[in-house]
């Protein structure tokens, strides 16, 4: 007899899910009908700001498989079309077709949430205001693209929030030649970071030319007698702008979950098992943005929306509904990012989630350079590393710095991910030549310092 498995969201997870599931099955063992309520699917949300900016020339690039060939695989996947009920108990789907307006109930044996986030929009005056964006889906892209056309190559542009995707929109917004400002309600940009290694960003953004305001509240979008913005608020100043791009992060899109009963954790997101089966469920899956996951560090439930466990999320649920076998263990919360040539990478716990979780730590802070001090074009970087006081576990590695830079917070997140040691940390066996690094990776002098704070506070 021939299953049917339904998938809500044709992204990364829902996608990867579906298949991962039909390499497993073929069509006369498993129907797949998948719905996806935007214009594309399996695109690189993460490849917006570059867009944006100009690097990436047509969004097409960013488009790993387009319907068409999901259809080709013997996926039903089904564009504009939006789920608006999920009943649990009768196994079924309510969909409405966007274009038509036309409604249906959709049986399944086995169900995929994957409906990823949404963009956090605070309800202030204004924020819906022609000119102002959020930067989610390629449909997003193309209008702040749209509006930026419309400035001729100037203008001013502010950005509300200083994450990843805010300091990112910074940088495209630039490329484009508009003079940029971004309002951060924190003391530092990169809340991602702990605001000594936030402060660097600071600094470096200034001396690209983008004005960053910190500890400032947006009250209001301002617009002007066309209706369109033509300034952002704060409590004591107002910030013009032809164009304004909201980066304050997103929230789990979970309320068709919520709705049908299924269970959420304390940052609103899905909990599910191992197998990123929804706890309780027997039937239905959920994977990507919308799902809380384990901290590997701390042992507690995060939500880290990423595109990279998105589509593990996704081959581990399709492996599962299609009668195999996969698990996704957790995360040790790794991320890099960019602005400009500045690059920033973290992973592990920053200082105030180790307190948090009630762990006592020390920590330790390098500048080095990216290759030999001699060889041409060294840049300097910057690696604050925390460790557990006493037993000296990894728990965490910040890094800014030019070229280079980043990717070495891998070398930290194996590192988390097997428990070691700053003092083992120190052995390992790394690459090395002038061009690539000095006689002492940063990293590794980073965890001789731990290792010396670890024996002199223990």
């Amino acid at each position: 007899m021939t299953e049917r498995l339904v998938v809500i969201g044709g992204d990364a997870a829902g996608m990867s899910a579906a298949s991962q599931a039909r390499r497993l099955k073929g069509p006369d063992e498993l129907e797949i009908v998948a719905f996806e309520r935007g214009h594309f699917s399996s695109f690189s949300a993460c490849g917006i700001p570059y867009w944006v900016g100009g690097r990436v020339q047509d969004c097409s690039e960013l488009i790993a498989r387009t319907p068409a060939e999901h259809r080709e695989r013997a996926i039903d996947l089904r564009m504009r079309t939006e789920v608006t009920a999920i009943d649990v108990a009768g196994g079924r789907v309510r969909s409405r077709d966007l274009e038509s307006g036309a409604e249906e109930w959709t049986g399944y044996d086995k169900l995929v949430i994957a409906t990823g986030a949404r963009p956090v929009r605070p309800p202030l005056p204004g924020i819906d205001a022609p000119g102002v964006h959020g930067v989610q889906s390629l449909d997003d892209g193309q209008a702040l693209l749209d509006s930026l056309v419309a400035l001729e190559g100037g203008g001013r542009a502010v950005v509300v929030g200083a994450g990843y995707i805010g300091v990112e929109m910074a940088e495209a917004l630039l490329d484009r030649g508009l003079e940029v400002t971004v309002l951060n309600r924190g003391a530092q940009p990169m809340v991602t970071l702990d605001p000594d290694m936030g402060r660097l960003v600071h600094e470096a953004m200034d001396g690209l030319g983008i004005t960053t305001v910190n500890n400032t509240e947006v009250t209001a979008v301002l617009t002007g007698s066309d209706g369109r913005v033509r300034a952002v608020a704060t409590g004591d100043a107002e910030y013009p702008a032809d164009v304004v791009v909201l980066g304050m992060g997103v929230e789990p899109e979970t309320a068709l979950a919520e709705a049908a009963g299924l269970p959420l954790g304390s940052y609103g997101g899905l909990l599910t098992d191992l197998s990123m089966r929804v706890r309780g469920r027997e039937n239905i899956w959920a994977g990507g943005d919308c799902v809380e996951v384990l901290d590997l560090v701390s042992g507690r439930e995060r939500y880290v929306p990423l595109g990279t466990h998105a589509n593990k999320h996704g081959q581990v649920i399709g492996a599962n509904a299609g009668g195999g076998y996969g698990t996704f263990p957790g995360v040790v919360g790794t991320a890099v990012s960019k602005v400009c040539d500045l690059e920033i990478a973290r992973t592990g716990l920053r200082e105030r989630d180790a307190a948090e979780v009630g762990l006592q730590y020390v920590t330790a802070t390098v500048e080095s350079t990216n290759r030999a001090g001699y060889y041409p074009d060294s840049a300097l970087m910057t690696v604050k590393m925390i460790a557990e006081r006493r037993t000296g576990r990894l728990l965490g590695v910040q890094i800014v710095g030019r070229e280079g830079a980043a990717k070495r917070v891998d070398i930290a997140a194996v590192a988390l991910t097997a428990g070691m040691t700053v003092e083992r940390m120190t052995a390992l066996d790394l690459g090395y030549a002038p061009p690539f690094s000095p006689v002492w990776d940063p990293v590794l002098v980073a965890a001789r310092k731990a290792v010396a704070k670890v024996r002199a506070e223990g």
